[in-house]
């Protein structure tokens, strides 16, 4: 894995950068699909975790989490909006909208559900950071925001690569996956506004620019 910050680091994946899953301190931020669950221990083999936080309940986040929290004997937290999603048998492919990628992936990268120990809000703190709602991708979507050197983990408010081909570069994500686009975009202002030194997407590559997501940003629909 690779080391972005203090007590920050991203696991290796493939293609790189694709589907991130990130370790702060002893939280595992996310855990990519169904079939991520190998690379993901591989890489905290020997590491003692305390927890596992979602910053969204979508099969390429939450794939590994029912997994990785058994093994480990850990809770899991997420943002009160996708609880029902974690939850249910069937919650997270209830929560996309009707299609042949959505349901692509509830075959073969949703994980089963799983009892959420933490329903996290606006203001909770998970390993140093500070939980911001950030709705719109999902009805519970959360950020993770240090203030202290500006470090911003964003899930899905923004990718910094399309997704569809893998293309590196900024986007908001595609609204099939995106129940509220025009919440999305609020959440995706409100947090280019902290002018973050270090963003870390779901899908893509770090950015250390803060005038580059902010000008990107500000390019957005209203």
């Amino acid at each position: 894995m690779k080391q972005l910050a203090e007590g920050v680091h991203q696991l290796r994946g493939w293609p790189a950068n694709a589907i991130n899953v990130y370790l702060v301190e002893d939280v595992l931020i996310d855990a990519a699909t169904r079939q991520g669950e190998k690379r993901i221990m591989r890489q905290i083999a020997g590491r003692k975790l305390n927890a596992h936080a979602l910053t969204h309940a979508h099969p390429d986040h939450q794939g590994a989490s029912h997994a990785i929290c058994e093994r480990l004997g850990i809770p899991l937290w997420c943002g009160q909006g996708d609880v029902p999603a974690m939850e249910t048998p069937g919650g997270v492919r209830n929560s996309q909208a009707p299609g042949w990628l959505n349901w692509l992936q509830q075959r073969y990268w949703t994980g089963p559900p799983h009892p959420v120990a933490r329903a996290l809000v606006e203001g909770d703190e998970v390993a140093g950071f500070t939980v911001l709602e950030s709705p719109g991708h999902s009805r519970g979507q959360v950020a993770y925001w240090r203030e202290s050197d500006r470090v911003l983990i964003l899930g899905d408010v923004l990718n910094n690569m399309n997704v569809m081909t893998g293309i590196p570069g900024l986007h908001e994500p595609p609204e099939i996956f995106t129940p509220d686009p025009a919440r999305n975009r609020q959440s995706a202002r409100r947090l280019a506004e902290l002018r973050p030194s270090l963003t870390c997407f779901g899908h893509g590559a770090p950015l250390r620019d803060p005038g580059k997501l902010a000008d990107f940003v500000a390019s957005l629909p209203s």
